[in-house]
């Protein structure tokens, strides 16, 4: 079956954190956007890291849990590419862009799901 909602955003974070993405955040707009339920924002350090983070999150959740984005849209070169798999969408910023367009900012109203593994215990 599907993963869908909030497992299949951690699994994106998750995914993005193994290939370095940084300052990785998860939201939950359930009742909030009319677009998604759950927003991923990570940023890259420079184009080739932008592409391949955006590589590796559709691949590993296609290998780990059979699921493929409906559309993948910009390229390296905008500095901003997004995974839309309706229930969630992935952002994939350069720093700059993410400081200049402040999604976090813009969906305050979102809860930020903690997705990080426990690394204490």
């Amino acid at each position: 079956m599907a993963i869908e909602g909030k497992e299949l955003a951690i699994a994106c974070a998750r995914a993005a954190e193994e290939i370095q993405a940084e300052d990785i955040c998860v939201l939950d707009l359930t009742g909030i956007s009319s677009l998604t339920d759950f927003m991923v924002v990570c940023s890259g350090t420079s184009l080739p890291h932008l592409k391949a983070v955006m590589r590796e999150v559709e691949k590993t959740v296609i290998k780990e849990h059979s699921s493929s984005p409906v559309q993948a849209e910009g390229g390296a070169d905008s500095r901003w590419m997004v995974l839309d798999y309706i229930d969630v969408m992935v952002h994939v910023m350069h720093q700059e862009m993410r400081e200049l367009y402040g999604l976090e900012d813009l969906w305050a109203e979102g809860a930020v799901i903690e997705w990080e593994v426990d690394q204490a215990g």
